[in-house]
C-alpha cells in the first residue's frame, strides 16, 4: 500500500497533466439540483415512476467512494445537501471517459448529469452521462478517520471532519437552527437586535480575566470584552428598551469541556422587568426550542435522560448548599470561619480578602453545581460575587440573581440591574481592592458608565445565555469543542531539526 506522501505525489502529478491540458479548476458549472433535495423529493417514487419521469439533473460535490464491477461503477457522492448514489456505465460514457473515471481519487470534487433511478436493490442513483472534474483533491484521507481514536486530528482539522462525519455537519445545522430560533423569538418579544464594541478601554461586565491587546494609532492598551454588558445597559439609558446581541466574548481563562476562551453568549436587557420576570422568560424561550429545534422535551444527555419541559425548579443558593452538603447547619451558612474551615476540608484555599459570600459561593460552585441535572434556577447570590445587581429588598446581602444549570452546566446567568449609580460606584471601588489583594479576574472602575447611570437606566433586568453549552445540551455533545467549529487548541510541539 502507497503512503500518503507517495498517494499525494501522484494526484499532483495528475494536477500537472490536468494544468497542461487546460483543465485545471474549472469554475463554469452551475449544479440545478442536489443530492439532500433529490432523497427528498423521490422517497415515495417507484423505480417505474422514475422511469416514467425520467428527469435529468446536475450535480456537483465530492467523490467519497468507488466501487468497480466490469463496466459498471458505483460511487458515493456527497454534497452540502447529503449523499447520493452514481451509477457510472462504460457504455454510457465511452470507453475513454469510463477509464478517466477510473482515474478520478477519493476526495475529488466533481460535476455530473444524469438520470435519477431506482437500482435493483431499490437505492436512489444518479445514473451518469457526463461528468467533469472540477477541483483535485491532493490529500488522501487518513485511514479509520471515521472513528474516534484521533480525536485531536478531527478538532485541528475541521474541514477534514466535516468531510467524512455526517453527525459533525448535523451538529453544526442544530446550532444554526438553535441561534436562528432564539433570534425569531427575541425579534417576537420586541428586542431589538444591536452590535457592541469588542475592543474595550476598560474591561467589564463580568468577573473574568480579559485578553489584552495594543492600538497603535491610539497608543492604548485595550482589552476584548469579557461582556457586552456595561455597553448594552448604556443603550437602555439611552432609551432602547430591549435590547440583545448574540456575539462573541474573550476570556483569558482555562480550557476544558465545558470552557473555551472565545465563546458566544446571547445577552439581553429589559427596562422594567426584574429577575423573576426573566425566569419565566428563559422557560418561554425554551418552550419554543422545544417545540422548533428539539424533537422533544425529554433529551439524552450523555447517561442523564432530562426533561426540558417548563417549569423549572427553584432553589436558593443557601437551600442547594444545605442540600448537597449535610454537615453544615442553616446557621453556619452566616459564619465566615465555619465556612472557610468547611471550605478547607473540601480541598479549598479560602484567599484572606473573601467574605462569607465569596466563601460560600465557592463551596456552592465545589460542591453543588455539577449535580444540578435536572433544569434548575439557583436565586439569591451573595452581593459579594454580584457586583452589577441590584440588592434585594429583604437581605442588602444578598442580590436579586438567578443561574440556571442543566446537566450540571451553567446554562445562563441574570439578575435585577443595578441602577443607583452610586452604589455601583462603591461596588468598583470594592472590585478595586480585590484586585489589588490579586484577584486578576475583579472589575475595573468605568467612570463613563457610572455616568452614564446618573442620566438614569430604568428599573431593569439583564441576562446572559452561553450559546455554546446550550448546543452542547441539545445535540448530547460532551465537549464544548464538539459545538465549536473551530476550537483552540495547544500548538503542535514540532522537534528541532
Amino acid at each position: 500500500m502507497s503512503s500518503d506522501s507517495d498517494q499525494t505525489r501522484i494526484r499532483k502529478e495528475k494536477l500537472t497533466a490536468l494544468r497542461q491540458q487546460g483543465l485545471a479548476y474549472p469554475n463554469n458549472f452551475r449544479p440545478d439540483s442536489h443530492a439532500g433535495q433529490l432523497q427528498e423529493n423521490y422517497r415515495e417514487y417507484s423505480a417505474e415512476e422514475l422511469q416514467d419521469e425520467a428527469r435529468s439533473v446536475s450535480l456537483a460535490g465530492r467523490l467519497m467512494s468507488r466501487r468497480k464491477m466490469g463496466k459498471v461503477t458505483f460511487s458515493d457522492f456527497n454534497d452540502a445537501s447529503g449523499r447520493i448514489q452514481l451509477f457510472v456505465r462504460q457504455n454510457t460514457v465511452s470507453e475513454e471517459k469510463y477509464g478517466h473515471f477510473q482515474s478520478l481519487d477519493i476526495g475529488d470534487i466533481i460535476a455530473v448529469t444524469g438520470k435519477v433511478f431506482r437500482t435493483r436493490t431499490g437505492e436512489l442513483s444518479v445514473a451518469v452521462d457526463h461528468f467533469r472534474l472540477l477541483t483535485k483533491a491532493l490529500q488522501p484521507f487518513p485511514e479509520k478517520f471515521h472513528g474516534l481514536a484521533d480525536q485531536e486530528l478531527r478538532y485541528r482539522q475541521r474541514y477534514l471532519d466535516l468531510i467524512v462525519n455526517d453527525d459533525v455537519k448535523q451538529t453544526f445545522r442544530m446550532r444554526s437552527a438553535i441561534v436562528r430560533c432564539i433570534r425569531s423569538f427575541m425579534d417576537e418579544h420586541g428586542f431589538l437586535e444591536v452590535e457592541t464594541p469588542m475592543m474595550h478601554s476598560i474591561p467589564g461586565g463580568a468577573i473574568a480575566r480579559p485578553f489584552i491587546t495594543h492600538h497603535n494609532a491610539l497608543a492604548l492598551d485595550m482589552y476584548l470584552r469579557v461582556a457586552p454588558e456595561l455597553f448594552l445597559k448604556r443603550l437602555v439609558v439611552g432609551g432602547f428598551e430591549r435590547v440583545y446581541e448574540i456575539n462573541r466574548n474573550f476570556r483569558n481563562e482555562g480550557v476544558s469541556t465545558q470552557h473555551n476562551p472565545e465563546f458566544t453568549m446571547l445577552e439581553f436587557y429589559q427596562a422594567y422587568a426584574d429577575f423573576n420576570d426573566f425566569m419565566s422568560f428563559t422557560e418561554s424561550m425554551f418552550e419554543r426550542l422545544i417545540d422548533q429545534v428539539s424533537e422533544s422535551s425529554s433529551i439524552q444527555f450523555g447517561n442523564y435522560e432530562i426533561d426540558l419541559q417548563p417549569p423549572f425548579r427553584r432553589l436558593t443558593l443557601k437551600e442547594a448548599v444545605l442540600a448537597h452538603n449535610p454537615e453544615l447547619t442553616e446557621s453556619e451558612l452566616d459564619q465566615p470561619d465555619r465556612l472557610r474551615t468547611y471550605f478547607s476540608s473540601i480541598g479549598g484555599e479560602p484567599l484572606a480578602h473573601w467574605g462569607a459570600g465569596k466563601v460560600l459561593f465557592e463551596i456552592f460552585e465545589r460542591t453543588v453545581e455539577d449535580k444540578l441535572v435536572e433544569p434548575t434556577f439557583i436565586t439569591h447570590y451573595p452581593t459579594e460575587v454580584s457586583p452589577l445587581s441590584r440588592l434585594s429588598d429583604d437581605d442588602p446581602s444578598i442580590a436579586d440573581r438567578f443561574e440556571f444549570f442543566v446537566a450540571g452546566m451553567e446554562i445562563a446567568n441574570g439578575f435585577s440591574e443595578l441602577n443607583d449609580p452610586e452604589d455601583q460606584a462603591e461596588r468598583f471601588k470594592n472590585q478595586i481592592e480585590q484586585r489589588q489583594s490579586g484577584d486578576v479576574e475583579a472589575m475595573h472602575y468605568d467612570a463613563d458608565y457610572i455616568r452614564a447611570l446618573e442620566y438614569g437606566l430604568p428599573p431593569s433586568a439583564g441576562e446572559g445565555i452561553g450559546i455554546d453549552r446550550l448546543v452542547m445540551l441539545l445535540t448530547n455533545s460532551a465537549s464544548i469543542r464538539d459545538v465549536i467549529l473551530f476550537p483552540y487548541l495547544k500548538p503542535i510541539a514540532r522537534s528541532s531539526e
